[in-house]
């Protein structure tokens, strides 16, 4: 999902848009010759995520600075936990620093809430997943974040699936088009390996929709007597997600309710910062 090109071409852009003209406070204040050692350390409990970002954004300012992870992504830590240690230049080092801290904060605080919900739904075959309301041109370091911390990934974007909403379903039955049979038309449209999913918003039109042998339905905003009474009429025939109303006060009954998957806006979109100091003693 992250690959280095793309690490780097965000990061980089980040490192420039943060010091176009360069570091003045550091060029500034600290001695050409001066090197520091560094620690990133945990001011809070949490889960990791965002190694590589991190290593990226010291590296990319300079080569020499040496990145050593004391924890890989997905694990867990507690609060004063060394969680790297980084050794350079000290301008450099300073230069860095903000960049560093705000990826590896912000993929580690989603990978800390995505692992809070999936604690949430352990002993149901519920998964939870992500949404594409992520933060524009970050969404693969967001969804990484979301993996690390134990969820799973929807569609990547809107060329990897078709996902039928209510406003899809009204324009496709214009003129008292028949739903089934439109929607069995589209299956039979698409290309080998994209999945079909329509959302429904009420019991009534689940039959209609699972007539026309769509992989994914995706019960919206259903109360958890309906998300029940939907499982049954679903029968096992394709993969059920729920979505709408979901906080980890509610997904863990959302998720007795036997739906496959629990879509969660809020991983990306409401997640916040981890707390995460890097803390620079200089030679």
């Amino acid at each position: 999902m992250l690959t280095t090109e793309l690490i780097n071409k965000v990061v980089g852009a980040a490192l420039l848009e943060d010091a176009p003209n360069g570091d003045v406070t550091s060029e500034h204040l600290i001695p050409a010759d001066a090197t520091a050692v560094a620690e990133l350390a945990a001011r809070e409990p949490g889960t990791f995520s965002g190694a590589q970002v991190f290593i990226a954004a010291f590296q990319l300012t300079n080569p020499s600075i040496k990145v050593e992870m004391k924890i890989n992504d997905g694990e867990k830590f507690e609060k004063g936990q060394q969680l790297a240690v980084i050794t350079g230049p000290a301008r450099a080092v300073l230069t860095a620093e903000r960049i560093g801290l705000n990826f590896v904060q912000r993929m580690s605080g989603i990978a800390t809430l995505t692992a809070q919900y999936v604690a949430k739904v352990a002993g149901t075959k519920a998964a939870i997943l992500d949404t594409r309301k992520t933060t524009p041109n970050l969404r693969a370091f967001e969804r990484q974040a979301v993996f690390d911390g134990g969820g799973r990934n929807h569609r990547f974007s809107l060329s990897d699936q078709v996902m039928a909403k209510d406003n899809h379903l009204a324009v496709l039955t214009r003129g008292g088009k028949d739903l089934t049979t439109e929607l069995r038309r589209v299956r039979g449209e698409l290309p080998a390996g994209i999945k079909l999913e329509v959302e429904v918003d009420r019991l009534e039109q689940i039959p209609a929709v699972l007539a026309a042998g769509v992989d994914i339905i995706m019960l919206d905003n259903f109360n958890v007597e309906d998300l029940k009474k939907g499982v049954e009429l679903i029968n096992g025939k394709c993969v059920v997600e729920a979505s709408g109303g979901v906080n980890l006060d509610t997904v863990g009954e959302i998720a007795k309710t036997g739906v496959d998957v629990i879509s969660v806006g809020a991983l990306t979109h409401s997640a916040r910062a981890l707390d995460l100091g890097l803390d620079i003693k200089i030679d």
